[in-house]
């Protein structure tokens, strides 16, 4: 049976689900100044998915992006704090809905791929799937910058995808509902990455199709800037989720710091009796002092770290599972 002929019957679901339902997914678009490709991206959708509601946030574009998404069927709704970020935290508050399938406006990923992703998190009763690009079009900075972020995640928080910054993701329920959004820019992607890596959530990479822009349309993301922002974004969720890591490596830092600059003072002592250096021994102990200040606040935030994560993840236990139905 087709895949999309798949989600327009009935959903069936294996025990121990007791009542199933028809699944309600909604489209959410964060856009700014795509006229160029907003009505292509809403009728791909629309035909992909023929009873997936299809929200439009508008980000105070300056075109005619909300008449060309209004004319080919999207439900227009608008944010006016500037930022992917801030849109994708008025999207998962203002919207209900079992799935949620979230995409850029630029016409860059394929609305064919949608079913198959949706069906996946539905069937594997998945919290996030995302859909990582190939046939990738990105400019080499970006590819370089998309390589490095996905690294440094995968190595503090575990390595579970290869493309964390892709804008195409299909989300469940108790995902949205459970994501706190901090991130203001494009950051939330590492943000929305990291939300799942450290709650241990189902998760799940599937291969999209991905495509360069239509003519006319300019890609938002500055590589250095938002590079930055990514890269600081990074560190603070680090700093956040792994204080014990992030001041362990303050205090091996300043620790080897300090020994460096004592040796030769500990060294001409030994030979003449005398501490010429005095300054030099008075900054290698406070040095020394503040890396183990730093690994002391390490094990006071992890705690207070672990409490926050429990008490995230006991709100994710309380929302229903993907495709369970609810009494």
């Amino acid at each position: 049976m087709p895949v999309v002929q798949r989600l327009l019957t009935p959903l069936r679901y294996p025990a121990p689900i007791a009542k199933p339902s028809e699944i309600e997914i909604a489209v959410l678009i964060p856009c700014y100044n795509e006229e160029h490709a907003i009505a292509a991206v809403v009728r791909g959708f629309r035909t992909a998915l023929p009873r997936a509601r299809i929200y439009l946030y508008d980000n105070n574009s300056q075109d005619r992006t909300v008449a060309f998404g209004r004319a080919a069927g999207a439900i227009i709704r608008h944010e006016g704090l500037q930022g992917k970020g801030n849109v994708v935290a008025r999207m998962f508050a203002d919207v209900d809905a079992d799935v949620y399938l979230l995409v850029d406006g630029d016409d860059t990923y394929e609305p064919g791929d949608a079913p198959r992703l949706v069906e996946y998190l539905i069937e594997h009763r998945l919290d996030l799937v995302n859909g990582r690009r190939h046939g990738n079009h990105e400019r080499r900075g970006h590819s370089f910058g998309n390589e490095l972020f996905n690294s440094i995640t995968g190595w503090v928080f575990g390595s579970r995808f290869e493309d964390m910054l892709s804008g195409y993701k299909v989300f469940s329920r108790r995902f949205v509902k459970s994501f706190p959004a901090f991130a203001t820019g494009f950051e939330i992607e590492t943000e929305l990455t990291v939300h799942a890596l450290r709650l241990r959530m189902p998760v799940a990479e599937l291969p999209t199709a991905y495509r360069n822009r239509p003519a006319g349309s300019a890609s938002k993301l500055h590589t250095v800037r938002d590079g930055v922002r990514i890269l600081r974004a990074i560190f603070s969720l680090i700093k956040g989720e792994r204080p014990l890591a992030f001041f362990t490596a303050v205090f091996v830092a300043l620790a080897l710091l300090s020994i460096a600059l004592a040796t030769p003072v500990a060294l001409t002592f030994f030979e003449t009796g005398l501490v010429p250096r005095l300054p030099t021994a008075v900054m290698s102990m406070g040095l020394m002092l503040l890396g183990f200040l730093s690994l002391t606040c390490g094990f006071v935030l992890d705690t207070v770290s672990r409490g926050r994560v429990e008490m995230k993840r006991l709100h994710y236990l309380n929302l229903p599972a993907p495709g369970e139905g609810t009494d």
